[in-house]
């Protein structure tokens, strides 16, 4: 879905974050208005297409039920030990915990801990896009 459509069918109040202009592959995020931060729910747009959502709170649920503040081990247990731990890039002892998305290719879905092995943010989207670590980049 195109950056446009999106924001036409958000029917939340409305969709901010600039657009880029004049590079139509540029890489961006819109987020519902509104919000105590940007990142607390972000849509990422790359070649002014939908990639992926992230989010940063803990009252959204993720697909199969993991959240910001559960641990390593309760996210294991929850996605019956099929997420895949790779170290984290920018964080001492954290981790991204990762598992395939079913029925949607090639996608998947991404948990980052902090070094105690608490969820600190997680992901849903289509690859490469979701395994970016800087958001755009």
């Amino acid at each position: 879905m195109p950056a446009e459509e999106a924001r036409a069918a958000w029917t939340r109040g409305g969709l901010d974050g600039p657009m880029p202009i004049g590079d139509p592959a540029a890489c961006f995020h819109l987020s519902p208005a509104g919000q105590p931060t940007p990142a607390h729910l972000a849509f990422m747009f790359e070649n002014d297409l939908f990639v992926r959502y992230s989010v940063e709170n803990a009252e959204m649920t993720a697909p199969g039920g993991g959240k910001r503040g559960m641990t390593e081990a309760e996210l294991q247990k929850l996605y019956a030990n099929a997420l895949k731990a790779t170290p984290h890039k920018y964080v001492e002892g954290g981790k991204y915990l990762a598992i395939g998305a079913s029925g949607v290719a090639p996608s998947k879905l991404v948990f980052e801990t902090d070094a105690d092995g608490k969820v600190t943010e997680w992901r849903v989207g289509v690859m490469p896009q979701v395994d970016y670590v800087e958001g755009c980049s």
